[in-house]
């Protein structure tokens, strides 16, 4: 995924979720959205270079966006969660997910489940059960290249993984894939010091028959594409 009329600048402050005060290299300060709704633990360290996005919409009250961090001076994360399910769906169009090929089409946001979910990708063939992808995205980086899911409690999540198992149920394919825009991680694991129900319930979610997978990034200031397959521990 290409990402253009990008500018650099120091993080000041995040704030109400939804903002973030940033220096630009000239030294102006600006307000800038922030398209990320998590804790964002160890991705907002005021000081930290980011890289923000101008929109080029003259209509929006924060013109620019939030898009890079660089995290404790050597790595780079995409906060963006909005970018997640649009990375994952390129590379499995591109061939990267191998987990996920052989396939007609890709549709998005389709309702389904009983609890009034939408998922994020539905894979169809004409040859295979339907295919139910829910994405999440990892960017909580801990000891020794772990990327922990997720970085606060998430009800939501753990209605997306009770989903999954019934869709597993009713016999179709069903994946949680965890999107991780992140350079430093290096694996992934859930995180139960944060949310010890979402991680039990990740536990059962594997062993009823749900697939996880893990796929990580290659991310500069131009660019963020998933390259790789990294380790799952439960």
């Amino acid at each position: 995924m290409l990402l253009d009329n990008m500018q650099s600048g120091r993080l000041i402050k995040r704030y109400k979720r939804f903002l973030a005060d940033i220096e630009l290299e000239n030294g102006r300060e600006l307000t800038v959205h922030c398209p990320n709704t998590g804790s964002m633990k160890n991705c907002a360290d005021p000081g930290s270079q980011v890289w923000i996005q101008d929109s080029g919409n003259l209509k929006r009250k924060y013109l620019f966006g939030w898009e890079l961090v660089e995290v404790e001076g050597r790595h780079w994360a995409c906060i963006n969660t909005g970018r997640a399910n649009s990375l994952i769906r390129e590379a499995i169009e591109n061939g990267v997910i191998v987990e996920l090929q052989g396939y007609r089409t890709i549709r998005q946001e389709v309702k389904y489940g009983d609890e009034n979910s939408r998922i994020d990708l539905l894979l169809e063939d004409d040859d295979k059960p339907l295919c139910y992808v829910e994405i999440k995205n990892v960017t909580l980086l801990e000891a020794n290249g772990i990327g922990a899911f997720p970085d606060a409690v998430t009800t939501r999540g753990a209605k997306h993984l009770r989903e999954l198992m019934l869709m597993v149920a009713q016999g179709h394919r069903a994946v949680l894939l965890f999107c991780v825009p992140h350079t430093g991680i290096e694996r992934v694991r859930p995180a139960d010091h944060i949310d010890p129900e979402y991680g039990q319930l990740l536990r059962e979610a594997a062993s009823a028959g749900v697939e996880i997978y893990a796929y990580g990034a290659k991310i500069t200031p131009a660019e963020v594409t998933i390259n790789s397959p990294l380790p799952v521990n439960l």
